[in-house]
């Protein structure tokens, strides 16, 4: 089994933020695979969805317990389940990366993000792959602080740029999927290589 986690908060009042990003790229992927319609289910302090992507039994994760607890339903799916933490792949946003840049990492420290932190601290390790998604912007996080940053809106005009960021990065997941992590790095992590990626450190 793999599982797919996208992270964000739930309830309107976050629907569209920066921190969210992982729910929407995870909706977008369902809906171009099984459709829009698709039934999720409450469980493991999340929302659910069971799917069989090519040969691959999978299971769509957007835990409800708000970022900080993200851990808590990550734990209780491995538990139930008995997989491994390189079973799952976490999707989510990143504060260091440009807007709409994609890494691809099997493993790493959180670079701050409290979902990561929280997801590390109940499995008690950091190997686990993920995808971070950029949501950077430089002349807003001068007169911001961070976690103010990851709860606000994409602007106007930024959101009319995520439909094509999603996209990419639903064709991120399934590349990983159908191609492997190996292939999915060397297409997704080749941009920007001269950003400062404090997250990976």
């Amino acid at each position: 089994m793999r599982v797919i986690v996208g992270l964000g908060n739930p309830g309107l009042k976050y629907q569209f933020s920066r921190h969210n990003i992982g729910f929407r790229v995870l909706d977008e992927l369902v809906a171009n695979n099984i459709g829009i319609e698709s039934k999720w289910k409450n469980k493991f302090f999340s929302q659910v969805l069971q799917y069989q992507f090519e040969k691959q039994k999978m299971l769509f994760v957007k835990p409800q317990t708000y970022m900080n607890l993200s851990g808590r339903a990550v734990k209780q799916i491995i538990n139930y389940y008995g997989i491994s933490e390189e079973q799952i792949l976490v999707v989510y946003d990143d504060i260091h990366l440009s807007l709409g840049n994609l890494r691809v990492r099997l493993r790493g420290s959180s670079g701050g993000h409290r979902g990561i932190e929280s997801i590390i601290q109940s499995l008690g390790t950091e190997e686990f792959p993920r995808l971070r998604i950029g949501i950077k912007n430089d002349s807003l996080l001068q007169n911001m602080d961070h976690p103010s940053f990851v709860l606000s809106n994409f602007l106007p005009e930024e959101e009319q740029n995520l439909p094509k960021i999603i996209s990419r990065a639903v064709q991120a997941l399934e590349d990983i999927l159908n191609n492997g992590f190996e292939y999915a790095m060397r297409e997704y992590n080749r941009t920007e290589k001269n950003n400062s990626d404090e997250s990976e450190k």
